[in-house]
């Protein structure tokens, strides 16, 4: 029972505080709540930025086009080979009937090249593997391996060209894209979460020598750590909470604004439906971000203070 009154008491008196604190209070409750608002569209960006990319690997992969006279059953045996391997995501066989089908399609508006197809007298185009990588760093890798591949029966050689080299720079792009931007993010959320702690840290700070003499007289009456620190640590918390939930409100009318846009010009991506989809994943982090971070920083600011005055 005296546990519980004791919570009770630290906890009002941590509402006390925040609200008696008023100017100070409210600015840094806009401060967190703006720190708070760009790890938000941070983390909504960066939802945005892997759908893009997303898109961009689905259409990046290796052809490997064979031979014409290369038999189909050690072309099946090679991709079956490379569909073990544990880089690949998906092979896809175009046979050469596919592939003439498909140059067909592709051409039928050209009546000159389909009149000079016709006159030949066999196929000329060869099979064909799309092969795609788990990860744009592992066609490098997959491309060495069907350079030294030779058919599976005979011993032949039976591919005629990988184009990776062809789109080495462009695979080698995306991947630098990926990566810098995974690195600038993580940058930038370190970044703001130092502000944010040192902005409570040293509101905190302000608080406790405005209230040093209480803080006396609870330590002369035999008062805990416990109990000083307490009060404080409620105070950052509700920084924390109170930012929190402004910066998520604040999301809303710029995910209703850009919404339309962000579609159109993303395709498959939609910032307010990522908002609305993700709106308890948004909270959940928002507001355990700020309480954790105002908690912690309080917790340090007082034990800090408590350390130099005993």
């Amino acid at each position: 029972m005296a546990f519980l009154i004791n919570i009770k008491r630290v906890s009002r008196a941590g509402f006390i505080g925040f609200l008696r604190n008023g100017f100070v209070s409210l600015t840094t409750v806009l401060i967190m709540a703006i720190v708070l608002f760009v790890m938000g569209a941070l983390m909504m960006g960066g939802a945005a930025l892997d759908a893009t990319l997303v898109q961009l690997q689905e259409k990046v992969d290796i052809n490997v086009y064979f031979l014409t006279d290369a038999p189909e059953s050690d072309i099946l045996a090679l991709r079956d080979l490379v569909s073990e391997l544990p880089e690949v995501a998906n092979v896809e066989y175009v046979s050469r009937d596919e592939a003439l089908a498909q140059f067909r399609e592709r051409n039928k508006d050209d009546q000159l090249t389909l009149q000079a197809l016709d006159e030949l007298d066999e196929n000329p185009l060869g099979a064909s593997l799309a092969i795609r990588a788990k990860e744009t760093s592992q066609y490098e890798g997959i491309a060495g391996f069907l350079e030294n591949e030779t058919a599976v029966g005979g011993g032949a050689q039976i591919i005629e060209k990988i184009n990776y080299f062809q789109n080495k720079a462009a695979i080698n792009k995306l991947t630098s894209i990926i990566d810098t931007s995974e690195r600038f993010g993580l940058i930038v959320t370190i970044f703001l979460i130092t502000v944010s702690a040192l902005i409570v840290f040293n509101t905190i700070r302000l608080a406790i020598f405005t209230t040093k003499e209480e803080i006396g007289v609870m330590q002369l009456v035999g008062a805990s750590d416990w109990y000083v620190q307490g009060p404080f640590i409620i105070e950052g918390s509700l920084y924390g909470f109170a930012g929190a939930l402004l910066a998520l409100l604040a999301l809303y009318p710029v995910s209703l604004s850009l919404g339309p846009a962000s579609q159109a010009f993303l395709g498959s991506f939609n910032v307010l439906s990522y908002y609305a989809n993700n709106i308890g994943w948004l909270f959940f982090i928002l507001v355990a971000t700020g309480v954790g971070l105002g908690a912690l920083s309080s917790f340090i600011a007082v034990r800090r203070y408590l350390r130099l005055t005993n």
